[in-house]
């Protein structure tokens, strides 16, 4: 139980970390940008978003890779640090690269987070309850996100009172402004930090996996190579060069193209190489034949679900906050990411459920055609703020979460224990690298559209059809438990 906890509260404050530069991100570059570029704030904000997906792609590697060496428990509390000190370093930035940089570093530690937690929860919690905490891991993170909207809302119902109080502690005036200004973006930022203190209770009363140490007391773990790294460390820069192409300091569209066409390929090899090396050294003990199969099948089903819901629904707050500029409407883009994250617990812990039902296959089917239906309707439905505008925000989050309930349902089912944090990592974190791909070409989609916001939502979102199409290519692994 203190296993599934502390899995529960590592998820919850991943969320919480993820949805926090979706909610501030406009006043924090409109801050840093100094109003002076302030057109930019919109690329840079996609920038941001890409470099963090590739961050926690690079990083769910990494992690999944230590997780399946040294551990889970080890390696998770490694990747909490990560991802709590670089948040809150985030609340110092002086620059929107710093930012860019801070966010990277802070979800490598994000990425791995995921990918450990999800193994050791399905390893400790087996057989027919695996549904339930399927769904118990997708709402934990949608109620971090909730938190951060909440948050935020009391802070600024509350801000001249806390301002008030730290002059009281003779905290700098100058330090006390540039706290709260700006929406108190520098302050959520350093609350980012309090995750740091979950290291203990894991350290103190979180088991190991009895499979890993079974894996492990038969040698299995011993098989990894840490030269072998290298290879994902090459991908990892490879995903930033790819940001940075299409960022403002980047290159024209065409040799922008071309550079993503090369470091796709860098990224795909580089993220299997220590998976390659590892089924060289295993023998038959793994098919690799099997394990890469559903390496590619779960990087494409996860790329198609983070690419839909970054690339369009989680732009929801940022669309909000456009929608309201210069009127006397306040708190719109925390109210919409309030109502997007109640929607996304809900679904997230309905999808696994009906995945042991129906099926894999039909359930990821169905979820792809619910959400596509859903943030259509978000976006072509609603041309201004209201409570229409914060309804189809809530369905649309509902049905585009319902993902993050299914893959840890069905991501471990299609490896076994020896390579299942690094298999599982590698299909969730490759799937944020396309998103992130796919979500740089957000500022062309909006000059295609004439600057039409809810037109480029809408096209983005119809990636889900191609998921529709390639969940079929794909096992069926309902009723057969973990390999």
């Amino acid at each position: 139980m203190m296993a599934l906890a502390a899995a529960f509260l590592g998820w919850l404050f991943d969320g919480f970390e993820m949805g926090l530069f979706p909610l501030i991100g406009r006043p924090a570059l409109l801050d840093l940008l100094h109003g002076d570029a302030a057109g930019e704030a919109g690329t840079w904000f996609s920038v941001i978003i890409a470099t963090f997906l590739v961050g926690a792609a690079t990083g769910g590697v990494l992690f999944g890779w230590l997780g399946d060496r040294i551990g889970r428990v080890r390696a998770m509390t490694l990747s909490i640090f990560t991802y709590a000190v670089f948040t809150g370093l985030c609340g110092f930035a002086t620059e929107a690269w710093h930012i860019a940089a801070l966010r990277f570093i802070a979800s490598l530690g994000m990425g791995g987070e995921w990918s450990l937690g999800v193994a050791l929860v399905n390893e400790l919690w087996p057989g027919r309850s695996r549904a339930w905490i399927a769904g118990a891991i997708g709402a934990a993170a949608n109620v971090g996100f909730l938190l951060v909207g909440l948050f935020s809302l009391v802070m600024l119902n509350w801000v001249e009172h806390w301002r008030g109080w730290a002059l009281a502690m003779h905290v700098p005036e100058g330090v006390v402004e540039s706290l709260f200004a700006h929406g108190g973006w520098r302050l959520l930022m350093i609350s980012g930090a309090l995750p740091a203190l979950l290291i203990f209770l894991i350290r103190l009363f979180v088991p190991e996996s009895d499979k890993w140490e079974e894996v492990k007391a038969h040698g299995g773990a011993n098989h990894w190579r840490a030269a072998e790294l290298g290879g994902v460390v090459l991908a990892g820069l490879a995903a930033l060069v790819v940001t940075w192409a299409w960022s403002p300091l980047g290159l024209s569209p065409l040799p922008a193209g071309i550079v993503t066409l090369v470091g796709l390929v860098v990224i795909w090899k580089g993220f299997l190489h220590p998976v390659n090396g590892y089924l060289k050294r295993a023998g038959g003990s793994v098919d690799p034949t099997s394990a890469r199969r559903n390496l590619a099948l779960g990087a494409v089903l996860a790329g198609v679900a983070l690419l839909a819901t970054w690339g369009s629904v989680q732009r929801g707050p940022y669309w909000a906050d456009q929608l309201t500029a210069g009127t006397s409407i306040q708190h719109a883009k925390e109210m919409t990411q309030i109502v997007i994250a109640i929607g996304a617990v809900i679904g997230s812990f309905l999808a696994p459920l009906v995945g042991d039902l129906i099926g894999r296959r039909p359930t990821y089917t169905l979820l792809c055609a619910g959400a596509l239906g859903a943030t259509l309707g978000f976006f072509t439905l609603n041309d201004s703020y209201g409570t229409s505008f914060l309804a189809w925000a809530g369905l649309a989050g509902g049905l585009s979460a319902t993902f993050y309930g299914f893959f840890p349902l069905y991501f471990p089912e299609l490896f076994p224990t020896s390579i299942r944090a690094t298999g599982q990592g590698f299909c969730f974190n490759v799937g944020r690298v396309l998103a992130a791909v796919g979500g740089l070409q957000w500022a062309t989609l909006m000059s295609l559209a004439g600057g039409d916001f809810s037109r480029a939502g809408s096209w983005m979102c119809m990636i889900y059809v191609v998921g529709m199409v390639v969940i079929w290519f794909g096992p069926e692994t309902r009723g057969r438990g973990l390999q």
